[in-house]
């Protein structure tokens, strides 16, 4: 059965510093659905890897519905068809901990950790989480540089009708 990609990154310049976080989806495919870049304020890395995810969890709750049909350069995209979410992050730490294997010590992203299980439980499909290499995860890198270096964006590319 089919399943959404979706490569996320997070990023802060000093640590704590600016952040941003960048989400690229594809379907499996690989055409592209959606590009979120976008500034966070000051804050961790892990926060903002930790905010990406989220945000993108929240992109597939707003966009997943079983009678929703959108169109994109002549590709018919239903989220209903969809039987599971593959994430890939370069985060080591957010994967190990998204997928139970490391203890979340720290409260603040214990917080952000519930709120990313919250939305999986509303989206009601598997989701997993994959450790990859930075250079693996380019694009969604691409999208927090650019986002710090004031480009942000949503690039949603999905037209209904």
């Amino acid at each position: 059965m089919p399943k959404i990609i979706i490569h996320t990154d997070g990023g802060a310049r000093g640590n704590p510093g600016e952040a941003a976080i960048g989400v690229y989806i594809q379907d499996e495919k690989g055409k592209v659905v959606a590009q979120i870049g976008k500034k966070i304020g000051k804050t961790t890395n892990n926060v903002a890897e930790y905010t990406a995810v989220i945000e993108a969890l929240k992109w597939v709750v707003l966009n997943r519905s079983e009678k929703l049909e959108v169109r994109s350069e002549n590709l018919k995209w239903d989220m209903g068809r969809f039987d599971r979410i593959e994430f890939y992050l370069d985060s080591v730490l957010v994967v190990q901990q998204l997928n139970r294997i490391f203890r979340i010590k720290e409260p603040h992203l214990k917080d952000l950790a519930l709120q990313v299980w919250d939305l999986e439980s509303e989206i009601k499909i598997p989701i997993s989480y994959h450790s990859v290499r930075r250079e693996q995860n380019r694009e969604a890198d691409r999208l927090v540089n650019e986002a710090l270096d004031n480009k942000s964006y949503l690039s949603s590319r999905l037209s209904s009708g």
